[in-house]
């Protein structure tokens, strides 16, 4: 059954957990992205199953997006691909790649903090968590700790520059 975003007085403390996550990005040289994975169904009560941040310049792997390692870790850990009983909480509103991975995964919703206008695909350019035609659809909310997330975004590219 997919879950509603009942958890909204949690959201902060998980996002917390996310941008730590993507602070260790940036320290590695990588995009400050850090996302996890919340089993809203463990019989303690919700809790962290999962936590990642970008790997891509660390493993030269296009597809090592916090988003997807932290889905296969999730995985891995409850034993099934299925993971309508989780939530995921990422620092940026995920791209076409990590928002299909969360529909593949069957996710029970997904938190972001910053809307990413370049390439968001759970409402600034698409929205696959909310569409019709595909066979899952999932809820979404936008926008916590979004000034926290964007300024370890903008931070870690001024550096670059």
């Amino acid at each position: 059954m997919p879950h509603t975003l009942d958890h909204d007085d949690h959201h902060e403390v998980w996002m917390r957990a996310a941008l730590a996550e993507a602070a260790g990005a940036a320290v590695e040289g990588e995009v400050p992205i850090g996302a996890v994975v919340v089993h809203l169904d463990d019989p303690g009560g919700p809790r962290i199953v999962a936590s990642r941040h970008n790997e891509r310049e660390a493993t030269a792997d296009p597809t090592a997006h916090a988003e997807v390692l932290a889905l296969r870790d999730a995985a891995h850990h409850l034993g099934r691909w299925r993971l309508e009983d989780c939530l995921l909480v990422v620092t940026l509103e995920p791209c076409p790649m990590c928002a299909g991975a969360a529909w593949a995964a069957r996710l029970g919703g997904v938190v972001f903090a910053t809307a990413n206008p370049e390439a968001g695909s759970l409402g600034s350019l698409h929205h696959l968590g909310q569409d019709p035609r595909l066979n899952h659809e999932f809820p979404v909310r936008a926008g916590v700790l979004a000034e926290e997330s964007a300024t370890l975004l903008r931070a870690f590219f001024a550096d670059r520059r």
